[in-house]
């Protein structure tokens, strides 16, 4: 089971929007560009919202099926760990294995000394194809590396086998999440974390490092494109080193979380896999949320009200709400507009301060970011919030699959 070149994580809070976001999977494809769409779900979403993963199968099959899409297309059970993963098990075909948390908790004294024995042949100068500069490899590093991420790279290790064993035979995707932590992993520290991998036997397609620059959900990337440029033309480059040197599979490639809205550095990422002919997994998720809630606006009266009675409730649990999300959340509350304030706007004001548009005068990150982690009171709603999308679901599609289509697809690809 391989996963395409270029494939796109099509999160949907609620499952409603497989049909409208397929749809602007199907209008790259009419334009030349063939883009695998995987449907990707969180245990902590999934929490929030109180659904379950066959839910997500289900919408998957069913949207690939009324829409008579014919390539491959994917069900990812996505940052688990081996606590919560069993649920998916039945379900999923693509696991996002989530080591994050035990970055920079040290494996067993012996482990890391093997690690630096074996490695020490590293040690001075190593060159990577395409990279100018060698990269200094020392003991003190290994040390380092070893002490930072091997712990980690085990645990992936172990939870890959377990999904292994329990699907009995049946091939799946596996991607190694490693970027909801404080600190970036250089190209040379990502290098000798594919390296551990490998040893693990993890026949990995897709790796999410964490990158330089803050990766908000459902805004802009923060941070410098020059160095984020140089950096994610490396990885691509140690990517290329790993394949040839450590025997991983040959269409590894980079996967981006919080990858929705970062509008940025989208020219950056097309220029450079193009430059390098390079596959790229974008992860989504938040962003068609945001579009329902658009949607609901622009509906009619009643849809509005909806979203400004979600909005007034979400401003009064803002640190609930942020506390899951805090290493890829940034809320300056003093920008918030108050709910009374927002109960006179009309819905195009609304729109238009949540819409991801940069440069138009009423847009606010800050209510954007408010209401993409606020999809818990909507969910609290139950039937009341689901009956509004069946509802309005010819104008919320509209606006799902734009977005899509034209911020995102668009944007990365220059098609």
């Amino acid at each position: 089971m391989r996963l395409g070149k270029y494939s796109f994580g099509i999160g949907d809070r609620f499952n409603h929007q497989g049909k409208a976001q397929l749809k602007a999977l199907m209008m790259a494809r009419d334009a030349g560009l063939e883009i695998i769409p995987v449907w990707n779900k969180s245990n902590r979403e999934h929490q929030i919202v109180k659904s379950t993963p066959d839910l997500t199968r289900q919408e998957a099959d069913e949207a690939t099926m009324v829409m008579n899409w014919d390539l491959p297309y994917f069900v990812d059970a996505d940052h688990i760990n081996l606590f919560n993963v069993d649920k998916f098990i039945e379900h999923c075909d693509f696991f996002t294995i989530d080591v994050a948390e035990y970055i920079s908790k040290p494996a067993v004294d012996e482990d890391v000394e093997e690690y630096i024995e074996n490695n020490r042949k590293y040690t001075g100068k190593l060159h990577v194809t395409g990279i100018d500069d060698d990269f200094t490899i020392t003991e003190d590093f290994l040390a380092e590396i070893g002490f930072k991420f091997l712990n980690a790279a085990q645990e992936a290790g172990k939870i890959y086998r377990y999904i292994n064993k329990r699907r009995s035979g049946k091939d799946f995707i596996t991607e190694i999440s490693m970027d909801e932590v404080d600190n970036p992993q250089t190209p040379a520290e990502l290098l000798f974390i594919l390296g551990m991998l490998a040893n693990e036997k993890i026949p990995l397609q897709t790796i999410a490092p964490k990158f330089t620059g803050r990766f908000n959900k459902g805004i802009d990337y923060s941070g410098d494109p020059a160095q984020f440029r140089q950096e994610f033309e490396q990885d691509l480059l140690v990517i290329d080193h790993a394949v040839n040197s450590l025997g991983l599979p040959d269409n590894l490639k980079l996967s981006i979380h919080s990858g929705s809205d970062k509008f940025t550095i989208y020219p950056i990422i097309g220029d450079l896999i193009a430059q390098y002919d390079k596959g790229i997994h974008l992860k989504t998720a938040g962003t068609t949320w945001l579009e329902e809630i658009i949607g609901l606006a622009e509906a009619d009266e009643e849809g509005f009200n909806l979203v400004k009675e979600i909005y007034r409730d979400a401003y009064s649990r803002k640190d609930e709400l942020c506390k899951p999300y805090s290493a890829v959340i940034r809320i300056e509350e003093s920008s918030l507009p108050s709910p009374d304030t927002v109960h006179h706007w009309d819905s195009n004001k609304f729109i238009n301060t949540l819409r991801h548009v940069p440069d138009h005068p009423d847009y606010n990150p800050n209510l954007r970011q408010l209401i993409h982690v606020g999809y818990k009171v909507a969910a609290e709603m139950d039937e009341r919030y689901v009956k509004a999308l069946k509802k309005y679901a010819e104008v919320i599609g509209k606006n799902v699959t734009e977005n899509i289509y034209e911020r995102h697809l668009q944007r990365l690809f220059k098609f």
